[in-house]
């Protein structure tokens, strides 16, 4: 086990842990970790999907053991996007072409989410117990569908602010709704990954643990510890951590 190892390691505990107290597993925040200490680019999409796999598997359960993941308002962002994550992962387009603008998109979300934080309890009470509509659901997972192919993300730092921002569910069930999604996705994602490159995910026993640590502690901070007030500023950071890692790639 190198140093570099290590510290990847920790860098994927503090991502996994704070990822996954919104909702999210930490693709975006694992692929800037790995970027940051020179790992091989190829590889980098394949082992931050399939850090997801493991993290989101443990957002999902615990989410919907508590509560808070409606599989009716799951389902049709589910159905567009996982055929769209699939075929788009065979796609290989240059950075350039998109990371700029998503990040700014992002970098414009993160803004919002701050903005509206002090005001989560009101806009939580309001969006209790509303049902998505079946046709912009979709649409809306096509198009994160497509982004999560070709990022390599699962496709929540997406998914989460637009929840909010369209008051369709509260805080916490937008976080347990992101989670199946992001699931789905990532497994949607990796199978087209390796279907086209057949490059298999690099991840060591140590990362695989940590990532797990993380997750149980974050879900934990998600559920039960966190106001949500509280949960809007960490989804805010995380969004900014998305937005500088496309922005700055």
């Amino acid at each position: 086990m190198t140093e570099t190892e290590l510290l990847l390691a920790l860098l994927f505990l503090g991502v996994a842990t704070l990822y996954s107290s919104v909702g999210h597993a930490g693709a975006s925040g694992y692929i800037a970790a790995m970027a940051l200490l020179g790992f091989a680019p190829e590889q980098m999409r394949p082992t931050a999907l399939a850090l997801n796999l493991l993290v989101g598997g443990i957002g999902l359960y615990r989410f919907w053991r508590g509560g808070q993941v409606r599989w009716r308002n799951v389902l049709p962002f589910v159905l567009a996007s996982a055929p769209a994550a699939f075929l788009a992962a065979q796609v290989q387009l240059p950075k350039e072409s998109y990371s700029l603008l998503l990040g700014l998109i992002l970098l414009v979300a993160a803004a919002g989410v701050f903005r509206h934080a002090a005001r989560a309890e009101n806009e939580d009470i309001e969006a209790t117990g509303r049902q998505v509509p079946w046709f912009p659901a979709l649409l809306v997972g096509a198009v994160i569908g497509v982004l999560s192919g070709l990022t390599g993300t699962g496709g929540a730092i997406f998914l989460t602010p637009l929840l909010l921002f369209a008051h369709w569910m509260p805080t916490r069930e937008a976080s347990g709704t992101s989670v199946a999604f992001v699931w789905i996705n990532s497994l949607t994602g990796l199978a087209g990954l390796l279907h086209a490159t057949g490059t298999l995910p690099v991840a060591l026993p140590l990362w695989l643990v940590v990532v797990a640590i993380g997750a149980l502690i974050g879900t934990q901070l998600g559920l039960r510890w966190l106001p949500v007030r509280n949960l809007r500023y960490a989804l805010g950071i995380v969004l900014l951590i998305a937005s500088g890692k496309l922005i700055f790639a």
